[in-house]
């Protein structure tokens, strides 16, 4: 299998609900992998680096909000063979933080009620955390 060949990416993705239940989405901006696709906020993972942590910083870099890690819930987990990498996806449900999210990275974004997140165009690996955050949430 070559797949098991591949290096691992470990990514840690928001899963921000607000008072209405709707969870924020982002875009792939022009110029990356699978640009245009929609997408949950966060980013890799670095060494020595805990995915909480990780995403606490991704979502103060993206969005300009801030978490703690006390706020993050485990609500999915995914994995995808791309054709470079074995990318890990963990997924963590927030309802609270400070600041108004605010694309800071060219990205456009949108808040989409549960359900509405089968209908978005989305990348491989985040399309098995749709039925577990709707299970979840």
């Amino acid at each position: 299998m070559a797949s098991a060949r591949l290096p691992i990416l470990t990514v840690a993705c928001a899963v921000l609900v607000n008072r209405d239940g709707h969870i924020l989405v982002t875009d792939r901006p022009a110029g990356k992998d699978m640009a245009g696709l929609w997408e949950f906020p966060g980013g890799k993972v670095e060494p020595l680096e805990s995915p909480e942590a990780a995403l606490v910083r991704e979502l103060e870099e993206e969005l300009g909000i801030h978490t703690a890690t006390s706020c993050l819930a485990p609500c999915g987990f995914a994995s995808h063979a791309y054709e470079r990498v074995n990318l890990v996806l963990l997924a963590f449900a927030i309802r609270k933080w400070q600041g108004t999210p605010t694309p800071r990275e060219g990205q456009r974004m949108q808040w989409v009620p549960v359900n509405g997140l089968f209908r978005l165009e989305m990348p491989p690996a985040d399309l098995p955390l749709l039925g577990q955050i709707a299970a979840i949430l």
